[in-house]
């Protein structure tokens, strides 16, 4: 059952000499849909009177976060990924065995690793061209995104078993709203956005888009949008929740740009954007939704996962084989780390315990393991042809935003 998020209430007390004033706390200003963008929405800070010449200080507070209706509540308004951390993982999900799903778009197969010896111990047999694995809404159940295939896999994560696929016109990708409600498939050269049903899949409603090649998306703080990438026409979509409807739209400013995974930081102000074609990042306020600054990574940059403490995002360059380490403290890259042999460093996920990064290869038919704290290559595994957006199940966290696997 969904809970509900309340708003806090601040007070500021004020003491000089025998004048005691209180000041009452203030709640976030009503929200509007219709008539206001869509952003985090705040508890007011008071001021202070200036006939007190000796106020007592009292510690500022993080803002409440008036969140999307049926969402679970925010549990740190200053880190989206504090149910993140390492092992911390969901009664749902504790006894579900650990394990690294590869699916690969040309052999329509999906590797199944041991993350503990690091070898295949399973190929299922899927659709036609599967191209990422999903953890659905609820944790329970593994969505296969037979894209060309139109069908959905669900793969049981206790069992490892592949059910019945599901039909499903052109699932590139699939996310699931923060309140549960609905799946959201990412339906690319349909140029649409689904609404479905998060269990049967059934459609509830599609949403024309006007870019094309939609495909990656991450979601605000407090779950009233989400930023979408279109890959194909280098374009980003701003789509409110609630409304399921688009209501922002713009081009990014470099020629042939071709945006790819879309990822919040920890203290939701910024959205990043993998750009494969730009070499690199970009910033946006996706508040304000203004034009993003871009930030150069390496060729062909493609995923984006944030490290098990918050404190730094993973970004794979699959045109040169490396991955950038970028510190959101410090607002800049810090490292960068290179796989021996090269290689084609996809999509993937990190470890429940923030140790190991896995990625797949993408045109060499392989798995890395990267050790997070030294960035060395730890292993480097045969899979099927196209490994795509594999996925590292159980991962910690509360509920499941879709993807490879982003979590609250």
């Amino acid at each position: 059952m969904p809970l509900h998020l309340t708003l806090t209430k601040r007070a500021g007390v004020l003491l000089a000499g025998a004048l005691l004033a209180a000041l009452a706390g203030c709640g976030a200003p009503p929200f509007d849909q219709a008539d206001q963008d869509l952003g985090t929405q705040g508890a007011a800070t008071p001021s202070a009177s200036p006939t007190v010449k000796s106020p007592v200080q009292v510690p500022a507070r993080p803002k409440a976060i008036q969140g999307l209706a049926g969402m679970p509540p925010v549990l740190d308004p200053e880190d989206v990924y504090a149910a993140d951390r390492p092992g911390k993982l969901s009664p749902v999900v504790k006894d579900f065995p650990s394990r690294v799903y590869v699916p690969n778009t040309e052999s329509n197969t999906v590797s199944v690793i041991d993350p503990a010896t690091y070898q295949v111990i399973e190929t299922i047999p899927v659709g036609i061209q599967p191209q990422h694995v999903v953890p659905s809404w609820d944790l329970k159940t593994l969505w296969v995104n037979n894209n060309r295939g139109h069908t959905l896999t669900p793969i049981n994560p206790k069992t490892g078993k592949a059910g019945d696929p599901v039909e499903v016109h052109d699932p590139y990708n699939l996310y699931f709203t923060p309140d549960g409600k609905y799946a959201v498939v990412m339906a690319s050269l349909d140029r649409e956005l689904v609404f479905r049903d998060p269990h049967t899949m059934k459609p509830v409603k599609t949403v024309p888009v006007s870019c094309y090649g939609v495909n990656h998306a991450d979601f605000s703080l407090d779950g009233r949008y989400f930023v979408v990438s279109c890959e194909f026409s280098g374009e980003l979509l701003k789509v409110d929740t609630a409304r399921m409807k688009v209501i922002g739209q713009q081009k990014l400013p470099f020629s042939g740009a071709m945006p790819q995974d879309v990822k919040l930081s920890p203290d939701g102000k910024t959205f990043y954007i993998a750009d494969m074609m730009a070499d690199g990042m970009w910033v946006l306020d996706g508040d304000k939704f203004t034009e993003p600054k871009l930030m150069p990574t390496g060729k062909g940059t493609h995923g984006l996962y944030v490290s098990r403490d918050s404190k730094e995002m993973y970004i794979s360059n699959r045109g040169e084989g490396t991955i950038s380490v970028f510190d959101f403290t410090r607002n800049q890259l810090t490292k960068k780390w290179t796989l021996p042999d090269g290689g084609s460093p996809d999509m993937g996920g990190v470890s429940a315990d923030g140790d190991v990064l896995w990625l797949s290869g993408r045109y060499d038919s392989e798995v890395y393991a990267i050790d997070t704290r030294t960035g060395q290559q730890i292993a480097r595994i045969r899979v099927g042809g196209g490994p795509h957006g594999l996925a590292v199940y159980p991962q910690p966290g509360r509920y499941s935003l879709g993807h490879t696997g982003v979590f609250r």
